[in-house]
């Protein structure tokens, strides 16, 4: 008996040193990475603040967008064509499909038409690029220090954390965010110490070389009551049905734009003038990153109604059409722009449900609702902590199983009445089976739905063969 407790304290004692090896370990490595990250990420967004300022300087800058889009596609096609579109989605894709490699060229050439595209007008955000060029240096760190693919995997989960935690200021959501949009219904535990360093140690090293962030504390007195249930639940449907349309919106765009066979800096030059286009018809606040129309929504002023409908479209044809960029700063402002809106329908404060619509679309866009409900707390404060996570979850729920990101897998469905093969990526769900108990409520209004379903199908049928007959 002696004999077998001494081994097995002997095992403990082993188990916590093997522990304490790969905290160290971790620790050393991540912050070597967080460092690297935080510096290009620095010399990212002061290259873009600059560029930026410039163009925008020029009367009717945006005139040259088909220019800059051609330029941004030219890069793309033919020095890394894992630069093109939204970045995140690629280093996604890298993790699952290649073990996180992330080709080198990635990173100048992402780097350089993320910028031109931002600086000409196109409506893209820098999230994508951040991710991406910090995941592409873990990717250069793991291939010198011949890491195995499980150690590849975490280090490159690292650098995206880094990433986004460097590019919005917000190291802990950050952290979070590049562990939970991987999968749905699951995190990536295993990196989550190294994530969380990387992104501290990133954040801090922007800060320390001049970047600042946009921190805007919330006054909201934390009421409960019925009335104020109902209003979180009815934003949080409408930001997850708004998340939905975008969603839908970028597919149906992308769709489109594939079919037209053409050269592809030819195919962005067209793009590039119906930007131009757009723009002369509704305004040019819908170009480039939106940040003033952000800060209006959370200051709150009132913006046009539409103007989330209007940025939907500007994002997805910039990137249906090859622009390089991010998603997020995008969604921020589709997010804060549809907030303003539902509380301008209601009569509550505007600036409260911008900022809740801010991180409820990115929740439910991303399927991310841990990282969004914590960026809340780091971007506005604390006190909108419980309402934001509230509409963050029902957002991410009402979405469904969709994302801007296709290349998130499947670890576990949003609901046990819904089933979908684990393991499935997002972009390769054709069939969704719903399970839902016969002699329950429940059970029986999906049947009620099937039925109608059914019979409106038979009805529509009908209707083209009558109009075929006449």
């Amino acid at each position: 008996m002696q004999n077998g407790q001494r081994r097995s304290y002997r095992a403990e004692l082993l188990e916590s040193f093997v522990l304490f090896l790969s905290v160290v370990k971790w620790f050393i490595i991540a912050t070597i990475v967080g460092s690297a990250v935080g510096f290009a990420i620095a010399g990212f967004l002061r290259t873009l603040e600059i560029s930026t300022l410039y163009m925008t300087g020029i009367p009717y800058y945006y005139l040259l967008l088909p220019l800059g889009m051609f330029l941004s596609s030219l890069m793309t096609k033919y020095l890394a064509r894992d630069a093109e579109g939204h970045g995140t989605e690629k280093v996604i894709e890298a993790i699952h499909r290649r073990a996180g490699r992330i080709k080198l060229p990635v990173i100048p050439v992402k780097f350089l038409a993320t910028v031109v595209t931002i600086a000409f007008g196109g409506s893209v955000g820098k999230e994508g690029p951040a991710a991406q060029i910090g995941g592409g240096i873990s990717s250069v760190l793991a291939d010198l220090f011949r890491f195995e693919d499980r150690d590849r995997r975490r280090l490159v989960i690292c650098g995206i954390s880094a990433g986004f935690s460097s590019v919005f200021g917000t190291p802990i959501a950050g952290a979070i965010f590049g562990i939970e949009v991987l999968y749905i219904g699951n995190l990536f535990y295993e990196a989550l110490f190294p994530s969380f360093v990387a992104g501290m140690i990133s954040y801090h090293v922007t800060t320390l070389l001049g970047i600042e962030y946009y921190h805007r504390t919330i006054e909201l007195a934390p009421v409960f009551s019925g009335s104020m249930l109902l209003q979180v639940l009815s934003v949080g449907i409408f930001l997850g049905i708004t998340s939905f349309v975008f969603i839908e919106t970028m597919e149906g765009i992308e769709r489109i734009v594939k079919r037209i066979d053409w050269w592809k800096p030819l195919k962005a030059v067209a793009g590039g003038l119906l930007l131009v286009i757009l723009t002369l018809l509704f305004s040019d606040r819908y170009l480039g990153l939106g940040l003033e129309t952000i800060t209006e929504c959370l200051n709150g002023h009132t913006v046009p109604w539409y103007s989330f409908l209007i940025k939907m479209v500007f994002t997805s044809a910039t990137l249906a059409f090859g622009g390089s960029g991010g998603i997020v700063t995008p969604i921020f402002f589709i997010g804060a722009t549809a907030g303003s809106f539902f509380a301008s329908l209601t009569g509550l404060d505007t600036a409260t449900y911008a900022a809740i619509g801010l991180v409820g679309l990115l929740a439910g866009a991303t399927n991310a609702p841990i990282a969004a409900s914590i960026m809340a707390v780091e971007l506005f404060g604390a006190q909108i902590a419980p309402y934001a996570a509230m509409v963050c979850i029902i957002s991410y729920l009402i979405t469904g199983h969709r994302s801007v990101y296709p290349s998130q897998v499947i670890a576990r469905t949003k609901s046990p009445s819904i089933y979908i093969e684990p393991g499935k990526v997002l972009e390769e769900i054709d069939h969704i089976e719903i399970k839902a108990r016969q002699r329950t409520f429940y059970g029986l209004l999906i049947k009620l739905i099937e039925y109608l379903n059914q019979l409106t199908g038979r009805l529509l049928r009908k209707l083209k063969d009558k109009m075929r007959n006449q």
